[in-house]
């Protein structure tokens, strides 16, 4: 089982503009509306790629199932076009 990394109230504010940040680029990427939703999280990751962590983004539209991408790195090393890349092989049709 994973262990979340996310902590509101004691969370790091590195971390937090990297989720604000990755969020608005999700949203800038796939042009959602103001109906659908995005998470950005931090977890830990056991896999050798990661670096202890993994970044999972949850996008949530409007009468669609939810899709679930993975970046195997800290939120905060997360670039536009790690993001992008992983956007478009997302199994789902994420890109619009």
């Amino acid at each position: 089982m994973a262990r979340f990394f996310f902590n509101r109230r004691g969370q790091d504010p590195e971390t937090a503009d990297a989720s604000r940040r990755l969020t608005g680029l999700v949203r800038d990427i796939l042009q959602l509306s103001e109906d659908d939703g995005v998470t950005v999280s931090e977890i830990a990751c056991s896999h050798p790629e990661c670096g202890d962590a993994e970044t999972v983004v949850l996008v949530m539209r409007l009468g669609r199932r939810t899709e679930a991408v993975k970046v195997l790195k800290a939120m905060r090393l997360v670039t536009e076009d790690e993001l992008r890349k992983a956007l478009a092989q997302s199994p789902s049709d994420a890109l619009p």
